[in-house]
């Protein structure tokens, strides 16, 4: 770390905007979000190894004394902890007669299924076999060998984030009618941040794009942006970051530059399966892990409990637009009317 980056934790982050410009006098971003771009970017994403590792949720939402039932590219999936605490998984559909094992009850870490009392305790039985299960201490995941059809890997393609003692964490959850690489794409596109979400970011610059990109280099193959987080009227707090896809389902933007350095967002598409009506649906789970250097931000871990919720409702309202956009980009591809 240099001096001047010492001495800028010790300066207020907030800027206040000298001359705001309206939304619709913003530069446009059109001609510089060229589609070859973003599709480069996506095929080298989904050209990455995930070692068939899916995100079920959040780790918080996996109390000890009941299950939850996840269905993940078309397959049931059941997971629960253990006595120990540890993550267990496996098929939702009872072996027995095709209970929904997610309907059980968790007793000292045993989930019965509440149909004939089936008792599994995450090891094999009655023709029930475990599913690979991680934790990373944000997100539970689990490892779908057969819908994946990689090769496996022994973890979850985790990227690097802050510890998660260090940090203020949520998880934001959403569905939408659209396929995993829809959501991904969407994330490759940073051009769109102030033109659809003008109440979140503005003045934003994209400094660099991928290797082969047709731009200034972004560095690992990502893109690098000059944007500001918009607080109230003219107050914004001006930061770097670098959108990444360490793996096919999922995106990371990382704080390189200004207030909380070394924050990250990670944007993880599902793949559900079709719903009644036969379309796609690809669950969206970003998980924000907040940190700074600021002695000041050890309040703000211990009053964590009171900023998820804030910081999950923020989460939702940028993907309510981000998800009409994945939408609306599956219903073109699937009619063969996309233009990109």
């Amino acid at each position: 770390m240099t001096g001047d980056d010492r001495a800028g934790r010790g300066r207020v982050p907030l800027r206040l905007r000298g001359a705001p410009v309206p939304w619709e006098r913003q530069r446009p971003t059109w001609r510089d979000a060229k589609p070859g771009i973003i599709a480069g970017a996506l095929e080298r994403a989904l050209a990455r190894p995930s070692g068939n590792w899916y995100v079920l949720g959040a780790s918080r939402s996996l109390t000890a004394g009941r299950p939850i039932g996840r269905t993940v590219a078309g397959n049931e999936v059941v997971a629960w902890r253990d006595a120990a605490g540890r993550l267990r998984a496996g098929p939702g559909v009872c072996p027995h007669l095709g209970a929904p094992l997610r309907d059980g009850r968790v007793r000292c870490g045993t989930l019965v299924c509440h149909w004939h009392g089936l008792a599994l305790d995450g090891g094999p039985v009655a023709g029930w076999e475990p599913l690979p299960a991680h934790d990373d201490g944000v997100l539970a995941w689990v490892r779908l060998d057969r819908a994946g059809g990689e090769t496996p890997l022994e973890r979850p393609v985790v990227p690097p984030r802050p510890r998660v003692r260090d940090a203020v964490d949520a998880v934001y959850e959403g569905v939408g009618v659209c396929e995993p690489e829809d959501v991904v794409a969407n994330r490759l596109d940073p051009w769109h941040g102030a033109w659809l979400h003008p109440y979140s970011f503005v003045d934003l610059t994209v400094s660099g794009t991928p290797s082969g990109g047709g731009g200034g280099g972004g560095g690992a193959d990502g893109f690098a942006v000059e944007v500001s987080f918009k607080l109230a009227g003219r107050i914004v707090v001006p930061v770097r970051a670098l959108f990444t896809a360490p793996e096919p389902r999922t995106v990371v933007m990382h704080i390189t530059e200004g207030e909380g350095l070394g924050s990250v967002v990670e944007s993880h598409a599902t793949p559900l399966g079709p719903g009644r009506d036969g379309r796609p649906r690809t669950a969206v789970t970003e998980a924000v892990l907040a940190a700074s250097g600021r002695r000041g931000f050890a309040v703000a871990r211990a009053a964590a409990p009171l900023l998820r919720p804030l910081m999950r409702a923020s989460a939702g309202r940028l993907w309510r637009d981000d998800l009409a956009y994945a939408e609306r980009r599956w219903e073109l591809r699937s009619s063969g009317r996309f233009p990109g």
